[in-house]
């Protein structure tokens, strides 16, 4: 989680499921803080979230980073990155 957005290369990310999926969308609403740590976890509407493994993978894929440094266990606003928004846009492209 140093912040930044190039992080994870777009040929080793897994395939996302409903859940992370969610975990984005909360995110992008504003909803989200996440902890400054090597393993990030992530909190939405001030609740830890139950799948931290998601929460990791999103953060170690570079979709999800803090807004701001923090101290180490802080928890600061979550943002998505610009790969987090293009994962969210593809969903809802229309097929060709």
């Amino acid at each position: 989680m140093n912040g930044n957005d190039n992080t994870g290369s777009p040929e080793a990310r897994p395939e996302l499921n409903h859940r992370m999926r969610a975990m984005l969308r909360a995110v992008a609403a504003g909803r989200g803080l996440v902890s400054c740590s090597s393993e990030p976890d992530l909190f939405i509407d001030g609740l830890s979230c139950g799948d931290q493994f998601s929460a990791h993978t999103l953060a170690h894929q570079g979709l999800v980073r803090p807004s701001r440094p923090g101290r180490p266990g802080e928890l600061v606003p979550a943002i998505l990155t610009t790969a987090g928004q293009a994962v969210l846009t593809e969903k809802h492209r229309p097929a060709a």
